[in-house]
């Protein structure tokens, strides 16, 4: 009998692709509509030419609140394109089935909320992504997230902040599923200079409660970041940086500069 290659199977392949490679995973999150609605589809090949190993599909929204300067400017030209929910579902779906792509949606809770809890989990399956990441809905409050989700077999990546307590982390990440995502630094995403100085610490808390792959986002901008959570994290996550190479790169470039940029990464990412 033939199993059915699912969403959380896919990150799962991905992780352990990457360990036996000893690497780090690549996550690459992008605006869905960025810089315009037809550049989307090009823009996530080139990041899985470049070793992306998970692809985040930004879902935009008005009011990002997890999100810097970078991701909002991008999320503003996604929604004065007319992108909604349904496009990033669609968008999502051409590149797991075309690329066999390990695929998240990472938005807000009100337009999950709008688009209906069940209904999101209905058409999320059948896209074939393996979950979302929603950086407003607290573990505590996502039973009914949960619970459409628990039947589609779609997982929810919670995120974890340096501020949050061992006591917190003690109870919540023995029901994590998929991997645990962990915020670099205290403050919205955006690219930065340095890694916060108690990353590693951080990620050793939370290694302490799970022992699920661990990546660690926010902030993550270029290869000197990335090497230097070698033997710290599974994986890493980069978002406004990536954004931030499509910006500023010539239009006919851009999916090129974007494989380049996400090559360098992968390849600090090698042991």
């Amino acid at each position: 009998m033939t199993v059915a290659v699912t969403g959380a199977m896919r990150v799962e392949r991905a992780f352990a692709r990457a360990r036996e490679e000893r690497r780090l995973a690549i996550l690459v999150y992008l605006t869905v509509g960025y810089p315009d609605r037809s550049s989307t589809g090009a823009l996530l090949r080139a990041a899985l030419d470049g070793g992306a190993d998970v692809l985040e599909l930004g879902v935009p929204f008005s009011d990002p609140l997890a999100d810097g300067t970078t991701v909002q400017r991008a999320s503003e030209a996604a929604l004065r394109s007319g992108i909604t929910l349904r496009d990033c579902l669609s968008e999502a779906a051409t590149v797991v089935y075309e690329r066999d792509a390990a695929v998240l949606l990472m938005g807000y809770t009100n337009p999950f909320m709008q688009y209906g809890f069940e209904n999101l989990a209905a058409a999320g399956a059948r896209a074939g992504i393996a979950g979302v990441i929603v950086p407003d809905m607290p573990a505590e409050e996502s039973a009914e997230l949960d619970a459409a989700f628990a039947s589609a077999g779609l997982l929810r990546i919670d995120l974890y902040a340096p501020t949050t307590p061992n006591e917190r982390l003690a109870k919540l990440l023995p029901h994590a599923r998929g991997f645990v995502y962990c915020v670099s630094l205290t403050g919205v995403t955006g690219a930065r200079r340095a890694l916060a100085n108690d990353v590693a610490e951080f990620v050793g808390r939370v290694r302490a409660h799970t022992s699920l792959p661990i990546v660690v986002g926010f902030g993550i901008s270029t290869p000197e970041h990335v090497s230097a959570l070698r033997g710290i994290a599974d994986g890493i996550a980069v978002g406004s940086a990536a954004i931030d190479v499509v910006t500023n790169a010539p239009t006919e470039r851009r999916p090129d500069a974007l494989r380049e940029f996400v090559a360098s990464l992968a390849a600090a990412g090698r042991s």
